[in-house]
């Protein structure tokens, strides 16, 4: 995937994940961008490793594994 790509599926995992967080998070779209970028890497990485899925483009499977992956994020976020 291209730069833009990464940062408009970004936007809308970031988006996601925030609107399933009960917790409101801080950052505004800026914040959701990055959130989601970390978490398609980091949902990607696990999905792929453990599952066999990665995140290949705007698919529903890696809008699933990308908005774990930032959901995990925020999870460990807060955790620390």
């Amino acid at each position: 995937m291209s730069i833009l790509t990464w940062i408009i599926f970004g936007a809308v995992v970031g988006i996601v994940a925030n609107m399933i967080d009960p917790r409101p998070s801080k950052g505004g779209l800026l914040g959701a961008i990055v959130l989601g970028i970390i978490g398609a890497i980091i949902g990607g990485f696990l999905g792929s490793l453990l599952l066999g899925i990665e995140v290949t483009g705007f698919n529903l499977s890696s809008l699933f594994v990308a908005v774990g992956g930032a959901l995990l994020v925020l999870f460990v976020r807060r955790a620390f």
